[in-house]
């Protein structure tokens, strides 16, 4: 089986959304999916991945080779960004047809990827609150860059984003306890859709 992740700028988020999606394969079932993250074209933000011209582009030029695409973006604060993402999959949906075991489903993380990474860490500052990460819009600026930075990581790869991303697949079932809203949905949404193939 072939996934495909679609990140909306993957120069860093492929860092953290691979292994995330290796270790969701492996949770839903499929531990030996091809997960690869999608560098071509090049999406260079969040207006580019929500067009869906440029997700119709992806879905023909890899139609065939891939089984599920996952469109994971940002939420940035934005209410209105499931919306944007279920009327992509509606179109998509259409696109590739009912008759095929094919699928587009699209996840926004609550606020940015980066928070993914950071649930993967046990060793967080202890004044730092949960919720309050979660609820942060900025978390990569208010959490994560300053995390990476006192842990001596920001000149690693994807500003340190390899090294924690590393971690998520030993940390997966904690990553999907603390991120229900869109880490534990998105398996739930993907085994369901598996299991109708």
């Amino acid at each position: 089986m072939n996934i495909l992740v679609i990140p909306e700028d993957f120069r860093k988020d492929q860092y953290i959304l691979k292994p995330l999606i290796q270790a969701m394969m492996s949770a839903v079932g499929k531990p030996k999916a091809n997960v690869r993250v999608c560098q071509d074209p090049l999406l260079g933000g969040i207006s580019q991945a929500l067009n869906w011209e440029n997700i119709e582009e992806i879905l023909d030029r890899y139609r065939g080779m891939v089984q599920v695409f996952l469109l994971l973006v940002d939420r940035d604060g934005e209410t209105g960004r499931r919306t944007a993402l279920d009327n992509i999959e509606v179109m998509a949906r259409t696109h590739l047809g009912t008759a095929t075991s094919v699928a587009l489903l699209a996840e926004n993380a609550w606020q940015e990827v980066e928070i993914w990474a950071l649930a993967a860490c046990d060793d967080l500052p202890a004044a730092w609150s949960w919720s309050a990460m979660r609820g942060e819009r900025d978390v990569k600026e208010a959490y994560f860059i300053p995390y990476v930075a006192e842990a001596g990581l920001l000149d690693q790869p994807g500003q340190g984003r390899l090294p924690l991303g590393k971690r998520i697949p030993g940390k997966y079932q904690r990553v999907k306890t603390k991120c229900t809203e869109d880490v534990a949905a998105l398996e739930t949404r993907l085994k369901t859709h598996l299991e109708g193939m």
